[in-house]
């Protein structure tokens, strides 16, 4: 009996591809259908990674109108629906699912920057990369006649899909939309069943019970991202207009006063300063040379007025450049450790007059930032208590009290909108300048009812702008 020929290399090895990736997807959507229903939109835009490689993804949820809401981002277990990166998706992610059926709406497909609005189009290449790929999660029934939507995953790369990407998608999605729609029935069936039980058991009386629970007083608190910074500062800033040319300390070093912090590059003053000095001279010369003919001459006398104000204007322009050139080298007022970023970042940048450049700050002089949300903000006075966890240290909080609040909310560097607080602590000296961390701020007591609707009502009035 002949030997069956035997398969080339290549196709083995695409068709044991294949069937790995088969496999992925078949252990994704077991995943799936087995996961708790809080864990299911975490496993579509975390988990379908390891089947198709991506950079970003996003689970929209519809709400069967036309609108939605973000409820899940990759990489991210808490995000703030309202920041302008999610806020641009929201409006990407309802366009997208607007789509007719007819249209292929209920297929995965492609999606570039071209595909959208003039008004989204401008943001794509600040939020995500150049390829992505929009996957509808059809509905359980066609109950309009473009059917019914759960919503959609949106899913973006740099490397372009293909064809074998889209059809594995089409399949998942139809997988993920199946456990949303089951988990949800499930959850519906189980809270209808709770709720009898409880009506029977005495709805008066649970309704009494929760009243009271909810008017009792709780002290408000909120947490908040903080950093350790100097209490009373020296600005360091540029006396004149110029390039940096060197940094003669490193960030967090100590200075005495008078060292040596920076030095600007002198060329184009040297320079100005050596024209200037010619010009003098020139000056000079000329105004010398009319004194010696004036004796004679009436006309180099009545000429000795005028070149005595230009020696004069060029003298003050010699005075004046040396006098800039002695202060390209910045020094210390007094002294403290040199505040700072990288050494690196600041060689050979321009500098303008008055702009600062670093800090010179005391050690053991410092108080506490706090950048707190707008959406967690409580009634805050100066004197309100905060504990101040360092990342170095979370487990030994250090207690202070509210220095300053500010008066209006303010995006801080994460793009937030948050209100600027300064607090004094009691162990100052023990921390480090820069030093990072979260602080609990506590407002006054409130009723337990305005507490817990305390975020909803503020997502309320950002609403109504009141």
């Amino acid at each position: 009996m002949e030997a069956a020929p035997a398969r080339p290399a290549g196709v083995g090895d695409s068709l044991n591809r294949q069937l790995l990736r088969m496999g992925a997807m078949l252990q994704l959507e077991r995943r799936a259908r087995r996961c708790a229903r809080e864990e299911l939109p975490f496993v579509m835009v975390n988990e379908t990674n390891g089947l198709l490689p991506y950079q970003q993804a996003l689970l929209w949820q519809g709400d069967g109108s036309g609108g939605g809401r973000i409820a899940a981002v990759s990489g991210l277990a808490v995000f703030d629906a309202t920041g302008p990166y999610l806020s641009w998706a929201a409006k990407v992610c309802r366009h997208l699912l607007a789509k007719p059926a007819a249209e292929g709406g209920d297929r995965p497909r492609v999606v570039r920057a071209g595909d959208l609005p003039p008004d989204l189009v401008a943001d794509w290449a600040g939020w995500l990369p150049a390829e992505a790929v929009w996957a509808p999660l059809p509905g359980p029934a066609p109950q309009t006649p473009d059917g019914l939507r759960l919503g959609g995953l949106l899913f973006a790369r740099a490397e372009p899909w293909s064809d074998a990407d889209l059809h594995l998608l089409d399949y998942l999605a139809d997988a993920y939309a199946h456990a949303w729609v089951a988990k949800e029935a499930r959850l519906d069936a189980t809270a209808w069943l709770r709720g009898r039980r409880r009506l029977r058991r005495g709805a008066v009386a649970a309704a009494v019970a929760a009243a009271l629970v909810l008017l009792l007083p709780v002290r408000q608190s909120a947490l908040a991202p903080a950093e350790v910074v100097p209490r009373t500062p020296t600005l360091v800033r540029s006396p004149l207009t110029g390039v940096v040319e060197r940094i003669h300390v490193q960030p967090n070093q100590t200075v005495a006063a008078g060292d040596l912090l920076l030095t600007l590059d002198p060329t184009e003053l040297t320079t100005k300063l050596n024209v200037a000095v010619k010009a003098r001279d020139v000056a000079l010369a000329e105004y010398t040379q009319a004194a010696q003919l004036a004796v004679f001459d009436p006309e180099a006398k009545a000429r000795m007025a005028v070149l005595e104000a230009r020696l004069a204007q060029q003298e003050l322009e010699v005075g004046f450049l040396r006098d800039m050139l002695g202060r390209v080298a910045i020094r210390a007022p007094e002294a403290g450790v040199a505040v700072f970023d990288d050494p690196n970042d600041w060689l050979g940048r321009p500098v303008s007059q008055g702009e600062r450049v670093m800090l010179v700050a005391d050690p053991g002089r410092v108080e506490l930032e706090i950048r707190l949300s707008a959406g967690d903000a409580v009634t805050l006075r100066p004197g309100a208590e905060v504990q101040f966890f360092p990342n170095v240290a979370p487990a030994a909080p250090d207690r202070g009290t509210v220095s300053f609040v500010g008066y209006a909310a303010s995006p801080g560097p994460d793009g937030v909108l948050s209100y600027r607080l300064k607090a004094d602590l009691e162990a100052d000296g023990d921390l480090r300048i820069g030093q990072r961390g979260t602080a609990k701020v506590f407002g006054p007591r409130a009723p337990l009812i305005l507490a817990l609707l305390r975020r909803p009502l503020a997502t309320v009035r950002q609403w109504l702008a009141i």
